[in-house]
């Protein structure tokens, strides 16, 4: 069998290692899809499975990287033929099923989204699952039925991947936007992005009161923890908060009064494990929501070469904006 290079993560004496290599391709796992992968990106997860800062990854060897774009190179699913061009995020890719930082891939085909008209296969992976996850977030506001007429809504994280591309969503759809960074030098970057006003996170990371001051009708949180629970303080009556990230970390040490006072509403966002229905919205959604030249703006490219040294420094919080990683 042919070989491809990947990046391979395996179990060490202590913690995990992942080094660049050459894979065998017998040692795919079961998939009714193969896939030559052309390009990825680099997410907050992808960070903790590279370095080995949290035990993302639960299977050994695996090959990292949790979203992917590319060429169907051989099906078997009745959906997907040879030359097709899909997008896959999320599934256990990365963690419990062979990921993207790969030349091949080979998963089920009922995880594959049709890569949308308007999209290369760049533009989708300088989106990646950041950018879907921004978007899914983005959804459940309007599903909650708010309106840019609410008031403002804040993003936290905001010079991270996540917040960069909501804050481009939310404000091109109309609202007023918040944007709260630890790294104010960013302040003409997320100004250009659509911010309106620019918050020092500081404002959000103190023990939260139970209430607070309201300031914004909803938001969307990558943080977590004291942040997440700072917001919910914050947030208007009957207005909603959508949670999508943890990095500062998964307790949420808040209370029951602003959804007992206030009325105010606490949306899980997940994106592994997302119907494919809401899959499909999400990236027909960004094709023609998502300003094409603010994404040019907050995207770098990498090669796969460079995947492991990034990784460290999306966690340092030293990345802004988006990574796209091209494979080929």
């Amino acid at each position: 069998m042919a070989t491809f290079k990947a990046v391979r993560i395996d179990k060490a004496e202590k913690g995990t290692t992942a080094a660049l290599t050459q894979f065998d391709e017998s040692e795919l796992m079961d998939g009714d899809v193969t896939v030559a992968v052309e390009w990825s990106t680099l997410n907050y997860k992808d960070g903790l499975a590279l370095t080995g800062k949290a035990p993302v990854v639960r299977r050994f060897p695996m090959i990292a990287g949790i979203d992917f774009a590319g060429t169907v190179l051989d099906s078997t699913h009745a959906d997907w033929k040879p030359g097709d061009k899909v997008v896959c995020n999320g599934w256990g890719m990365g963690e419990t099923h062979l990921g993207a930082y790969a030349e091949k891939a080979r998963v089920k085909g009922d995880w594959l989204v049709r890569l949308p008209d308007g999209l290369t296969a760049r533009d989708a992976m300088a989106i990646g699952t950041a950018g879907y996850t921004a978007m899914l977030s983005v959804l459940a506001l309007e599903k909650h039925g708010l309106t840019p007429k609410d008031g403002p809504v804040v993003v936290t994280g905001a010079a991270g991947g996540v917040g960069s591309v909501a804050i481009a969503l939310l404000s091109k759809l109309g609202y007023h936007v918040i944007a709260s960074t630890g790294r104010t030098s960013e302040e003409a970057y997320l100004r250009e992005l659509g911010a309106a006003e620019i918050i020092d996170r500081n404002e959000l990371s103190g023990p939260a009161k139970p209430l607070a001051k309201e300031r914004w009708a909803g938001g969307i949180d990558s943080v977590g923890s004291t942040t997440l629970a700072n917001l919910l303080s914050m947030t208007k009556y009957r207005g909603a908060i959508a949670a999508c990230g943890l990095a500062a970390g998964m307790d949420l040490p808040s209370s029951v009064a602003p959804f007992i006072l206030r009325g105010v509403c606490l949306y899980g966002i997940d994106s592994v494990m997302c119907p494919l229905p809401d899959r499909k919205l999400a990236w027909s959604r960004l094709a023609s929501d998502l300003d094409r030249a603010k994404l040019a703006e907050i995207t770098r490219e990498i090669g796969l070469d460079e995947v492991i040294s990034a990784g460290a420094q999306v966690l340092a919080g030293q990345v802004r904006g988006r990574i796209v990683v091209k494979i080929a």
